[in-house]
């Protein structure tokens, strides 16, 4: 039996890979002017763009319980084997949601074999992750197999992002008022990453050119074989960019592919318009 493959919205692929990899997708929640949504299903990133841009500050929320109770016990009754790909925990209270929900499936379904798994990573970071999975799952892969690629690959996975705005993360408690007030005072820029699934702040550079030949010094710095790799990018309605970006990484590195995506309404709640992601292994 193939192992069947869960993601939430939050690695940011579109709802066209779901359907075409037999990918279980739970989506979070946006609430915009009081109207919920769920993201990717029935709101796309630039509707939330728009209203960010018209001085709407959309809330977010975690995958439905109630969701998560129906999915789980219907593969349980059916007796599939699973591996649930989650959202960063230290960004979303998404995981340990699921993971309460999976203890009180298996009061009643005990054999169920599902495994979560906390990603420690976000947007198309973990979205490459996802899309490995489900082509190893495709192959009709052992779970364990499976497994041991997600590790490796949420261990080694780099993330590192500029926003156009600091506001928009200020907003979200992820920087200072203080600093976003100063970075849009002297068009600063700032570099960040993950470090254990948590969003810190590394570098401060004034000028988005001066950012992008920074970020190519760092994937210098900290990939491996990045010609050998699918590196990724995610933009917030900034696609232009993204080819930018991406022609600046082909020329440099060479990579097996480069893959794009759109940031989507959850995450793009929060980073706003103009957000710019990659995504390679610091390790393969």
């Amino acid at each position: 039996m193939t192992v069947k493959i869960l993601a939430d919205s939050a690695c940011d692929l579109p709802l066209s890979f779901y359907k075409e990899n037999n990918v279980v997708l739970f989506p979070l929640k946006v609430q915009i002017n009081d109207q919920d949504y769920e993201d990717v299903k029935t709101i796309d990133s630039k509707t939330v763009y728009q209203a960010i841009r018209n001085g709407v500050v959309p809330k977010t929320s975690q995958v439905s319980p109630l969701l998560f109770e129906e999915i789980f016990t219907a593969m349980a009754e059916k007796n599939e084997e699973g591996i649930y790909l989650a959202f960063s925990s230290e960004l979303s209270g998404t995981y340990s949601t699921a993971v309460m929900i999976l203890d009180q499936v298996k009061e009643k379904y005990p054999n169920f074999d599902l495994t979560i798994v906390d990603t420690k990573c976000a947007s198309l970071g973990a979205g490459l992750v996802v899309m490995e999975a489900s082509k190893l799952a495709l192959g009709h892969a052992a779970k364990e197999e499976i497994l041991q690629d997600v590790k490796f690959r949420c261990e080694h996975m780099e993330h590192i992002f500029t926003v156009e705005d600091l506001d928009y993360l200020a907003k979200g408690g992820r920087v200072s008022k203080a600093s976003a007030f100063l970075g849009g005072l002297l068009n600063i820029k700032p570099i960040l990453n993950m470090e254990d699934g948590k969003l810190v702040p590394i570098e401060k550079i004034r000028g988005q050119k001066k950012v992008f030949r920074r970020i190519i010094e760092m994937m210098k710095e900290r990939g491996s074989n990045l010609n050998e790799q699918i590196i990724g990018i995610s933009h917030a309605d900034s696609e232009a960019t993204a080819l930018e970006v991406k022609e600046m990484i082909v020329n440099e590195f060479h990579p097996k592919e480069v893959s794009i995506s759109s940031i989507g309404s959850a995450i793009g709640s929060h980073t706003g318009p103009g957000t710019i992601s990659i995504f390679f292994l610091n390790q393969i």
